[in-house]
């Protein structure tokens, strides 16, 4: 290989980090002292990256000149994920003024982000598992719980535990509560369809899975992000 990095393999995204660090990072600060005539701001994780301008002026500049930069270096932005739209606390009013619907929504890191306001009326940016990301997830539980079929109740039990618990430490954000609910649900619905494929009948009643779950219970959704006013 004269080029690149081995794909999956552990370096690679170090690699790919230290790369996008002088590529990107280091070039939109100055690129934002110089050229943008408003706030820039930048978050990039890995490949991922998110650009919020005040100015659409300089948004779609910034595109331009982003997309100029990266075919220097023989890159190129995914043309199906770059997307530029209009976002932040003066969208709602400015889309029902042109006669448009609410405003659009990005997804990043897992989260999809999306405007909206708080009890006091005032604008935030709230945050949902996903839908792909929590379809994707869910499917891969239920392969390795099929796998886990036979292995005593005990080692299931420990193993949903962890699982349940990880997704809570990272989607458990304020606002998300709700998805984090319909992530248990389906897992508890999962489990018992396993369950009940160990059985000569082929299903376990809710009533007897009721008693298990008793004796085995999954922790509940828990929000891990302090809400700051």
């Amino acid at each position: 290989m004269e080029s690149g990095t081995p794909q999956g393999s552990g370096v690679s995204p170090i690699l790919a980090n230290v790369f996008l660090h002088y590529v990107v990072d280091l070039w939109v600060h100055q690129w934002r002292r110089r050229r943008a005539a408003g706030t820039v701001i930048v978050c990039r994780y890995a490949d991922d990256m998110v650009f919020g301008c005040q100015f659409e002026a300089d948004g779609k500049q910034l595109l331009v000149d982003l997309k100029d930069r990266l075919l220097q270096f023989g890159l190129s932005l995914h043309e199906g994920k770059t997307r530029l739209i209009e976002f932040g606390r003066f969208a709602a009013h400015a889309r029902t003024t042109a006669g448009q619907r609410r405003p659009e929504t990005f997804d990043f890191l897992g989260f999809t982000h999306y405007c909206a306001k708080t009890r006091k009326n005032k604008f935030m940016v709230k945050r949902k598992t996903q839908a792909k990301r929590l379809a994707r997830k869910l499917k891969t539980i239920r392969e390795e719980m099929k796998h886990r079929m036979h292995a005593p109740l005990r080692e299931q039990h420990r193993w949903l535990r962890q699982v349940l618990n990880g997704h809570y430490q990272y989607f458990g954000v304020i606002f998300n509560y709700r998805s984090l609910r319909v992530f248990k649900a389906c897992v508890v619905k999962d489990w018992r369809k396993v369950l009940g494929k160990r059985s000569q009948k082929g299903c376990m009643s809710w009533a007897n899975y009721r008693q298990l779950l008793i004796a085995f219970p999954l922790p509940e959704p828990v929000i891990h992000q302090a809400w700051r006013q």
